[in-house]
């Protein structure tokens, strides 16, 4: 019942916006423009809401002329298929509305921070750590995102020893936040000789892009040194101080970048950085106390949990948190990630719907 009672009051609530937004349909500003984005939000949630009502009101009127007793069977037996269908109906469209109502992740719409770290495993773990990074790059050309790499460690040999990049566009993070954990790579490399397979990983974290406004820093908690970028076998990148190490004192998060060759678009870049790591050590300390065992949910972002396996050798892709494989490696590296994102998502609102209390 309580589910049926939040219908209702979200249906006047939208009677409510749609009059203010017809009394003030001459203005302009933040406060008109916020009031016409939540009634355009709710429009295709309360269309389902009419919907369900017509079919329930249907169902009613339906079994009413099934008690009937001056109801012709031939009729009462036709009426008796249609609730069938109607039921069905009212079913689907009740679980829609279920999914549409569940609380929505509020970083959802924000860019995101990629950082990819080669883990156990040697060369061949950076070289994986690379082919991490052009997955995620080609998936992101493919929805036409917008990637900029801060900075990078190369390993001289075709791969990352670490790499951080920022992915820019429509619900970016609301696709790639199931990605963070430790990738495993299986895989015969190129350098041996006995073709024997070798297991390494890497580690992909992915966090929210966020704001000063979403996120206190105080200067007093900041340690921020300047020295000279070295690049590659020790050669100067220039010969200014422009590279920048910040230090968040309470913490001890600590965020270098060389990468340009200002001072201060290292900082820039540094703090924007340094901002989405201190963003997600909070939020994973707030879930982690709503949550007594994290490690079975999927969004737990444990950087530590093992999530994939990348075997070459069978041309398969195995997630381990929904138990789903696909033999479609090739195309999987070349950034068709999204038949493996939605499974990701779904898997995520049954465990929400699970949970949650209608």
């Amino acid at each position: 019942m309580a589910f049926h009672d939040n219908l209702v009051s979200m249906l006047e609530k939208y009677k409510e916006l749609e009059k203010k937004l017809e009394l003030g349909a001459n203005k302009i500003g933040a406060e008109f423009a916020n009031l016409s984005k939540e009634f355009s939000n709710m429009t295709p949630i309360v269309e389902l809401i009419k919907v369900l009502f017509k079919l329930e009101n249907d169902l009613k009127q339906n079994e009413e002329i099934i008690k009937d007793p001056d109801t012709p069977i031939d009729l009462k037996n036709m009426v008796m298929d249609d609730n069938v269908e109607v039921r069905n109906n009212i079913a689907k469209i009740t679980d829609d509305l279920k999914i549409s109502l569940l609380p929505k992740d509020i970083d959802d719409d924000k860019n995101v921070i990629l950082e990819i770290r080669a883990g156990t495993g040697g060369d061949e773990a950076a070289i994986f750590a690379g082919d991490l990074f052009r997955m995620y790059n080609r998936y992101a050309d493919i929805k036409k995102w917008k990637t900029e790499i801060l900075s990078m460690n190369d390993s001289g040999k075709g791969g990352y020893k670490e790499i951080v990049a920022s992915i820019t566009g429509r619900g970016v993070f609301a696709r790639l936040k199931f990605e963070s954990g430790v990738h495993r790579v299986q895989r015969v490399p190129d350098t041996e000789a006995n073709g024997r397979i070798h297991t390494s990983a890497a580690t992909v974290a992915v966090l929210p892009e966020v704001e000063e406004l979403d996120i206190k820093i105080e200067d007093k908690d900041l340690r921020i040194d300047v020295y000279r970028s070295s690049g590659a076998g020790g050669q100067h990148v220039n010969t200014t101080d422009s590279a920048v190490r910040i230090t968040h004192i309470p913490t001890g998060t600590v965020v270098t970048q060389q990468d340009e060759k200002s001072q201060h678009k290292n900082k820039a870049k540094a703090m924007k950085i340094l901002m989405a790591r201190l963003y997600e050590a909070q939020k994973y300390e707030i879930e982690s106390k709503r949550s007594k065992d994290r490690k079975d949910q999927i969004g737990s972002g444990d950087r530590s949990e093992r999530i994939r396996t990348y075997n070459f050798p069978q041309g398969r892709v195995s997630d381990h948190r929904i138990n789903l494989t696909l033999y479609k490696l090739d195309i999987f590296m070349e950034g068709e990630l999204d038949e493996m994102i939605e499974s990701l998502l779904s898997a995520d609102r049954a465990l929400k719907l699970s949970e949650s209390v209608f």
